[in-house]
């Protein structure tokens, strides 16, 4: 990807140029905390990663209701994915049965708009 603002923008910008991901589990609910690596971009994050956005890139395996919390003391986006783990760690056949995976889907996602105020971390 080119490192020119305006190229960025018409491609969309990678998340993970602008923040981390971890990821968890209980049972069958699956979480993704997204945090900013400069707080001066959480404000952007809070506008363009919405539920309905995240729902796109999770809806095939995502059978519940999406829930976003957030958490201003760390500026984090901690998505909560109800039914999301195939009933389960102990009753899933799923490869990555405790979703580890999703952090770094998530970070894949290009969100198309104006690049964040703070800038952006190049890979």
């Amino acid at each position: 990807m080119s490192t020119s603002t305006v190229d960025a923008a018409a491609e969309g910008i990678l998340l993970r140029q602008v923040a981390y991901a971890r990821s968890g589990d209980k049972g069958d609910t699956s979480n993704v905390i997204v945090i900013p690596y400069d707080e001066r971009n959480y404000e952007w994050l809070r506008q363009h990663l919405t539920v309905e956005f995240v729902r796109t890139l999770f809806d095939k395996v995502v059978k519940g209701p999406i829930i976003r919390y957030e958490f201003r003391g760390i500026c984090g986006l901690n998505f909560v994915m109800q039914r999301a783990l195939e009933g389960g760690v102990s009753r899933s056949l799923n490869l990555d049965a405790h979703g580890k995976s999703r952090s770094n889907l998530i970070l894949g996602m290009r969100i198309k708009a104006d690049p964040p105020p703070a800038g952006l971390r190049l890979p």
